[in-house]
């Protein structure tokens, strides 16, 4: 049987920087095995500089695809995410800014289809989340930034990017555990996972009779810089789940192939839930 490596407490000022942590996420399998399964297509993918965006990315590329990241600042984890891509044989354009603006997304939009001429799968997925255990510790200043960074911006880059959509192309959105059972510690960013999944939901209904599947991932406890800079106690971190651990970015990435390749093609309005064993609902 596979030994599963722990979680050490430690704490970490910033997101990304994979290698900082202990131990570093896996982003791939050793054993993955691209089948060409999105060959020649290419994905726009936010927040794909680190965690299970970047997993995405690589697992992407495995299977044929040429990659756009949009990422705010962190451009050691975005240029390590290129390397990545790169040593697949695939191009990937790096776009960095504030997904907040609407102005940049759709010039991010405009950057990947002046040099792919085209975009085949819409991958939202950049987030912040800032931990508080009691609701007048959440400030209106707060509740802006998250709502802004963590929903706003799928209306921004799905209308952006729309127009360039065809039939059989896919949006895939990163929703959460967290919007289906609450979190008495994230009660902000939990009602923007919710509202990602109300999104997701009417918007599969909106472009379905385009032949556009529009679908989730809702991810449990997984292993990732946002984690580690969110949190002060790690070691018991995903212990709370059936399986008694958190997840690894590998093992989520998979779950974006599915629905953004053809294997999914009769699948829309639906999220997949990888969270250890944790029975929710939708």
């Amino acid at each position: 049987m596979e030994k599963r490596k722990t979680f050490p407490e430690q704490k970490q000022e910033l997101p990304g920087n994979e290698y900082l942590m202990h131990p570093e996420p896996e982003i791939i399998r050793e054993n993955y095995i691209g089948s060409g399964k999105l060959l020649g297509k290419v994905a726009f993918i936010t927040g794909g500089d680190s965690g299970i965006g970047r997993s995405v990315a690589v697992h992407f590329a495995r299977e044929g695809a040429n990659i756009a990241i949009v990422y705010l600042k962190e451009d050691k984890d975005a240029l390590l995410t290129k390397e990545l891509i790169e040593k697949e044989g695939q191009q990937c354009l790096l776009i960095s800014g504030d997904l907040k603006e609407e102005k940049f997304c759709k010039s991010a939009v405009k950057k990947c289809i002046s040099l792919f001429k085209k975009i085949n799968v819409l991958i939202n997925n950049a987030a912040v989340q800032y931990p508080q255990n009691e609701l007048e510790k959440i400030t209106a200043a707060q509740l802006k930034k998250t709502f802004e960074t963590n929903i706003y911006p799928y209306f921004y880059i799905t209308k952006a990017v729309l127009p360039f959509l065809n039939e059989n192309d896919t949006i895939i959105n990163t929703s959460s555990v967290t919007a289906y059972r609450g979190s008495e510690h994230l009660v902000d960013y939990a009602s923007t996972k919710g509202a990602i999944v109300s999104f997701t939901k009417s918007l599969s209904a909106m472009l379905a009779k385009r032949k556009i599947r529009v679908n989730g991932v809702a991810p449990g406890p997984i292993w990732t810089p946002l984690i580690v800079a969110s949190f002060d106690k790690l070691s018991d971190f995903g212990k709370d789940n059936p399986m008694g651990r958190a997840g690894q970015p590998s093992e989520v990435a998979p779950a974006y192939v599915f629905l953004g390749c053809a294997d999914s093609s009769y699948i829309t309005g639906q999220f997949i839930h990888i969270n250890g064993g944790e029975l929710v609902g939708g």
